[in-house]
């Protein structure tokens, strides 16, 4: 027993060492147990990682993988789905297959609001007003908590050079927040004009995450398939003086920026 213990360990020792080999002469080793296209694919990382293919850049074509390899292009072709379904790799119809650009990390999630944490990353945004502020009786699913009473309601969609990525979908309470229709949420922050105008801020919160088909109409907006699933958040907003003072539904294309949320307890930042 203790002999086929040792000999597995070896077994994997060896197999490490030949892949490191692989990796440092850039050939593939037909006897290795791991399949040939998991050795390009590491091959071609390494490849981007050193600056070889640097973001923004073409690959070698195929064909050309294919005869540099001495493999064929099913081999290739499965290496390069391995690094696009990581989002390292892109394929562009007609053009070929280019390295990602490096994606931005967001914390869109936490209490200081969306354009607070772009503002961060110096990031601009261009907000476009969906439907613009007004005071409505909300007749939505039960999980609003203004559904059946009133609310000021307004949407609007983010995007980054013309490249439309978040939908926010915004309920306020108009006894703690009276006259927010003045503003233009276009260009202002909404948790700034909080701060600022109404000297309050969130006292603490709660998020929901789920994946869903945003519908005919939002993925018009967004400018995807109607059956293209996309992120959907649900954001509760507390005040010490009322639970449930803003409430909002998120909608977020995820193939621009990888959005975060830092783990700990929840503060206005």
């Amino acid at each position: 027993m203790r002999n086929q213990y040792i000999q597995q360990i070896c077994k994997v020792v060896l197999t490490t060492l030949q892949i490191c080999c692989i990796l440092f002469y850039m050939i593939l080793n037909v006897n290795l147990p791991v399949p040939l296209y998991h050795q390009l694919a590491a091959i071609l990382l390494k490849k981007i990682r050193s600056g070889d293919y640097p973001p923004g850049s073409q690959i070698p074509s195929e064909p050309e993988l294919a005869k540099t390899f001495e493999v064929g292009r099913p081999t290739v072709r499965q290496a390069t789905e391995i690094l696009v379904r990581r989002r390292i790799l892109t394929r562009k119809r007609g053009a070929g297959t280019f390295v990602c650009d490096k994606e931005e990390e967001v914390d869109l999630f936490s209490l200081a609001g969306t354009m607070s944490a772009f503002e961060k990353k110096g990031i601009n945004l261009d907000r476009k007003i969906v439907k613009k502020i007004s005071l409505n009786t909300i007749n939505t699913d039960n999980d609003n908590p203004f559904k059946g009473r009133e609310a000021f309601f307004f949407s609007r969609v983010s995007s980054i050079k013309n490249d439309p990525f978040l939908i926010e979908d915004i309920y306020l309470d108009p006894a703690l927040f009276p006259n927010i229709s003045d503003y233009d949420f276009s260009t202002h922050s909404l948790s700034g004009i909080i701060e600022d105008r109404y000297h309050m801020i969130p006292t603490h919160g709660k998020q929901s995450f789920s994946v869903l088909c945003p519908g005919k109409a939002k993925a018009h907006l967004l400018n995807i398939p109607e059956d293209e699933p996309v992120l959907f958040v649900r954001r509760y907003l507390h005040f010490r003086e009322i639970e449930n003072a803003i409430y909002s539904e998120l909608f977020c294309k995820t193939d621009t920026f990888v959005f975060t949320q830092k783990i700990g307890g929840l503060r206005y930042e």
